[in-house]
């Protein structure tokens, strides 16, 4: 019986053999290659099926990619020029702009929600004010090219330390705020991960000298009533405390000056093994073998509050009053956590380190349970790390002060380009189409020279708030200004005509049913009204039915 030879089989011999071969063909070839391996993952198939067709895939890339090289970044094989975004960037859709913006509708009503205010910090800072700000991730800002002036500049990499200048430069004491921009880091992309260069940042802070734990369990209530309502799944988050983990990096034996990387190589426990990790504290960072085995038997540790007691009863670590006072605080912490009704999605994970260098206190990760990266898939799949995170840092605002106030602070912030990597894969999954336009009305006219007429109604329609749109052309034809509105899901035709207006009337199409009704003109908005309320009743009556059966 003769079977379909395998393409890419196919082109892995052409290639050997030196026969010539397009990138056209090539990427025809990936995108074969690309539903096969989303085939074989929704069958279930065998992990080893899978591995070899996303090594093939793997190969199909590289090849590409070499091929491209070779001609030059900006290039194609034809020698024409190619379009495209700088790596680690991308352009939003209108479908994905919308997923995007009810994102941040969910996001902004939870931060005003808890009394915050917005403020926005220019996208370019002193470089002298990010530097030694990141620890070990210092390396990823991207510092702008001297252009002869007396300012050296960099694109920021966060909001928190624009954010702790701005409280230093405008010499406030107390403020909650809430800030979305965009932040750029040298890092290596992983687009399907949600790992961009360029990417939005959604943070919400306190800053102010306030009782021990009431604002970071409003931070940490906060991350959990925003992925509650964005229904991304279970999720868990993850809790520790720095002065914890510095009492146990000095119980072990780590220098002081080796705290931060140290802390950087720990943080990397959640998707690295621990042997990679041990082999870099001994041979990179200069631990010997039994320090780095003592932190080991500290940072696998993790649990509830229960913990809290456990580690009291290590005389060690409870000698150190940096210790103790992490402990009471935690404890603190996890009772309001309690009172709030979250603390069923905290653990206690004394590996969590968050790698940034100005962390002082309570450190926070929230982190999705169905989307967790498997090596045995490699790039191919929708797969992000935390989508959450923050924690307190006491020291930042007094760092950059030339007064040297001192304004604790503690903050969280939101992965949202992490999210709407779900957002869209849990809509591609659905096959919904999603409305990109808000028009509800659409003025037509079933005859011609009849524009006029139709700007006049739609200029009434926009004078009564209505979202009215109509076609730019002068006579456009009856059937195309129909299937405009059911392809952009349009919820109601207006359709004026010379009996309608001899008749002072106006007829009205619903564009899911193709139900169609005339009424008079005077009662134009009243009517538009009501049956708009009505239309939209319906997805809320149908999705009812669907769940009582």
């Amino acid at each position: 019986m003769a079977t379909n030879p395998d393409p890419t089989t196919n082109l892995e011999s052409t290639i050997s053999t030196g026969l010539s071969i397009t990138d056209n063909d090539l990427n025809d070839l990936i995108k074969i290659q690309g539903d096969l391996v989303r085939k074989l993952k929704a069958d279930k198939a065998p992990s080893e099926q899978i591995t070899e067709a996303v090594d093939k895939l793997k190969n199909l890339k590289k090849e590409l990619t070499d091929r491209q090289a070779a001609n030059g970044e900006e290039s194609t094989a034809g020698g024409e020029k190619l379009l495209k975004t700088p790596r680690g960037t991308r352009d939003y859709h209108p479908d994905q702009m919308k997923i995007r913006e009810q994102v941040f509708r969910i996001i902004i009503d939870c931060f005003k929600q808890h009394g915050a205010e917005t403020i926005d910090t220019p996208v370019i800072e002193l470089t002298s004010l990010l530097t030694e700000k990141y620890g070990e991730d210092s390396k990823l800002i991207y510092e702008l090219k001297d252009q002869g002036g007396a300012e050296q500049l960099a694109l920021r990499y966060d909001l928190t330390v624009p954010f702790a200048r701005y409280i230093a430069q405008n010499r406030i004491a107390t403020m909650k705020r809430y800030h979305i921009g965009k932040v750029y880091r040298r890092d290596n992309p992983k687009m399907n991960r949600g790992r961009y260069r360029e990417f939005y940042q959604c943070d919400f802070d306190i800053a102010g000298d306030f009782d021990l734990m009431v604002p970071d369990s409003e931070c940490i209530k906060i991350v959990v009533e925003i992925l509650d309502k964005l229904d991304l799944g279970q999720y868990k988050i993850f809790v520790n405390h720095r002065k914890l983990l510095d009492a146990i990096f000095a119980v072990c034996g780590v220098p002081d000056s080796h705290f931060r990387p140290i802390s950087s190589s720990v943080d990397k426990l959640d998707k690295t093994p621990w042997s990679v990790v041990r082999n870099e504290m001994i041979h990179e960072k200069g631990l010997s073998p039994e320090i780095a085995d003592k932190i080991w038997s500290y940072v696998q540790m993790h649990g509830n509050a229960d913990l809290v007691d456990k580690l009291r009863t290590d005389a060690q670590l409870m000698a150190l009053k940096s210790a103790s006072e992490a402990l009471n605080g935690l404890e603190v912490l996890f009772r309001y956590l309690t009172l709030y009704g979250v603390m069923d999605k905290i653990i206690f994970d004394l590996k969590l380190a968050r790698g940034l260098d100005y962390y002082t206190g309570v450190i926070f990760e929230a982190v999705l349970t169905e989307y967790q990266y498997d090596p045995q898939l490699g790039d191919d799949q929708v797969a992000v790390g935390s989508v959450a995170g923050g924690g307190r840092y006491d020291e930042l605002v007094h760092k950059i002060d030339p007064r040297q106030r001192r304004v604790p602070c503690i903050g969280a912030s939101i992965g949202v380009e992490r999210i709407f990597a779900i957002k869209e894969h849990q809509m591609a999954q659905s096959k919904m189409q999603t409305k990109t336009i808000e028009t509800e009305v659409y003025v037509a006219s079933a005859q011609k020279n009849l524009i006029e007429e139709r700007m006049k109604l739609c200029s009434y329609l926009w004078t009564n708030g209505f979202k009215a749109e109509m076609a730019l052309k002068r006579n456009p034809k009856m059937l195309d200004q129909l299937q405009y509105c059911e392809k952009n899901q349009i919820e109601l035709c207006v359709i004026i005509g010379s009996a309608e207006l001899q008749a002072g009337i106006v007829k009205i199409r619903d564009v899911q049913t193709r139900e169609e009704f005339e009424i008079p003109r005077g009662q134009l908005v009243e009517q538009l009204r009501a049956y708009l309320t009505k239309v939209r009743q319906r997805p809320q009556e149908s999705s009812s039915k669907t769940n009582n059966n």
